[in-house]
């Protein structure tokens, strides 16, 4: 069995910067991640692919509607969305693949599988193939961040209702899109979704959206989304979701359906996630 003197659970902004630092004081240090790729949430499904989506969507607002008013002639400008979907994959790709030169660099041992402490000071490690390992340490770190809300009446099915994670990689923009959470993620993918030509709707039960932000902040945002074109009517819980030919109806708990569209993506919390988020 390898003994560490640390063992750090989660390969996300938390976790590798931990282990980074963990490696520079002088321990011996271990990193587990249950995914392929290492830098979590964030880098992978999060942050950093919704953050290239927003860069390469205002690009394109900006040569279809605003580059004429600079004297930039552009004609017959169009959306391709693959290659889009690529570059933001190259970014991801790049930064990932960053994060795992830091940890070879620090001489950190990287695991990949799916990590349960069995008893204080040890863990085992399940990867998707093989048979598991167990490793020691005298500490353990767990960073293992965050994952979408499935709500009871909404559940995910992956195709019309679904998780921040398929809305960053629709194959077309959805004709309308419901994003039911007014927090950082639901505008950021409401946002892209709607310069690249959805109709789309965030519905937020709170009195406002962002409302972990400064309430001026919270405002100015507000008014940027609704003259971007989306509808962000605040103080609107969804109590349930149905589908009915292939769209999905949200009704508000005063009996009134939102209209149908083809595509919700669930956003309860802040970032759609339920723990700290990577």
């Amino acid at each position: 069995m390898d003994k560490f003197d640390v063992i750090i659970i989660g390969s996300g902004p938390g976790g590798y910067v931990a282990a980074i630092r963990a490696a520079q004081l002088g321990l011996k240090t271990a990193i587990i991640e249950k995914h392929s790729e290492l830098g979590g949430t964030c880098l992978n499904i999060g942050c950093i692919p919704s953050k290239a989506l927003l860069a390469s969507s205002d690009h394109f607002v900006f040569a279809k509607k605003d580059a004429a008013k600079h004297g930039i002639k552009l004609d017959g400008v169009s959306l391709d969305l693959p290659t889009m979907l690529a570059r933001k994959d190259k970014v991801v790709k790049t930064l990932t693949g960053g994060v795992r030169a830091l940890m070879k660099g620090n001489k950190v041992t990287t695991f990949t599988g799916s990590a349960t402490i069995t008893e204080p000071g040890k863990v085992r490690v399940q990867p998707n193939d093989g048979d598991a390992t167990e490793i020691a340490a005298d500490h353990i770190v767990i960073a293992t961040g965050s994952v979408p809300v499935n709500l009871p009446s909404m559940p995910f099915d992956g195709e019309t209702i679904v998780s921040s994670t398929e809305a960053l990689c629709f194959e077309k923009p959805p004709a309308k899109l419901l994003v039911i959470g007014g927090g950082a993620i639901g505008l950021e993918l409401g946002s892209v979704w709607a310069r690249l030509g959805s109709e789309v709707t965030v519905l937020e039960f709170l009195p406002r959206i962002a409302l972990g932000c400064d309430l001026e902040m919270a405002t100015l945002l507000h008014r940027a989304r609704t003259s971007q074109g989306m509808k962000v009517p605040p103080d609107t819980e969804t109590s349930s979701l149905k589908l009915h030919d292939g769209r999905a109806i949200a009704r508000a708990p005063n009996g009134r359906p939102q209209s149908p569209v083809p595509r919700t993506t669930a956003h309860p919390l802040d970032r759609s996630r339920q723990v700290a988020d990577g």
